[in-house]
């Protein structure tokens, strides 16, 4: 089937002299508290032989488990990653001999309170064989706070417009397009969040309990743009 001329025409891009257009960018920049903090922790263990140091391993994850639970609501997730038991060659001798297994497991947490993510990462890191990393901030998907960028993105849009016709002795009269920069265009990859602090633990060397971190949120960099094109009435040049 074939199209007719008016049809294939495509849009004309820049208005015309009755209905001038005006191409305008967007941006918001916010800087707000975060709403999530994300450790990681990983438990080790070894032994002489396969099952001990999986025995080991076992009572030692349950160990970091049952104390992450503890913290109740303070939790909104907790999961359970990699998981591995390794042999150890004798580095002298004949043949492939053993000399010992070490098993790991690795363990994800995310915390909404973080007074007591301070004291978690404390009695985590004052566990035998166990390594914390983190905490990495962030905000979750769904946050008021892209909501109030996006908004405050579009307010300055057509603030910004507004100024361009008022500079032409004139007034907006229609907005003909709103997008997000690359809508139409190929998804961006996302950015990777920033790091956080690390914090590497092995055994204790008291028995006292550690005094729990005070560690200070990271602010989280909220940014959104788009572009938006309004008509205005004609200026008088």
């Amino acid at each position: 089937m074939t199209a007719s001329p008016e049809e294939a025409a495509p849009a004309v891009p820049y208005g015309t002299p009755e209905a001038p257009r005006i191409a305008v960018r967007g941006e918001a920049r916010l800087e707000v508290d975060p709403e999530l903090a994300r450790i990681s922790v990983t438990v080790a263990a070894r032994g002489k032989d396969r099952r001990a140091a999986l025995d080991d391993l076992t009572r030692r994850n349950g160990t970091v488990l049952d104390l992450i639970k503890t913290y109740g609501d303070a939790v909104e997730r907790l999961e359970t990653g990699a998981f591995s038991i390794t042999p150890e060659l004798k580095e002298k001798g004949r043949g492939e001999r053993i000399h010992a297994y070490h098993g790991r497991v690795h363990i994800t947490a995310e915390l909404t309170d973080f007074t007591a993510l301070g004291e978690l990462t404390t009695r985590l890191a004052d566990l035998d064989l166990t390594r914390v990393d983190g905490p990495w901030w962030s905000l979750r998907p769904d946050s008021p706070a892209h909501r109030k960028a996006r908004q405050q993105a579009v307010r300055e849009a057509v603030q910004r417009a507004r100024e361009y016709a008022e500079a032409l002795g004139t007034t907006l009269a229609a907005l003909v397009e709103l997008a997000d920069i690359g809508a139409e265009g190929p998804a961006r990859p996302l950015a990777p969040a920033a790091p956080g602090g690390r914090m590497r633990s092995m055994a204790a060397a008291e028995e006292t309990a550690a005094a729990p971190l005070d560690l200070e949120p990271q602010r989280q960099r909220v940014y959104a743009q788009v572009n938006a094109r309004f008509t205005m009435a004609p200026p008088k040049l």
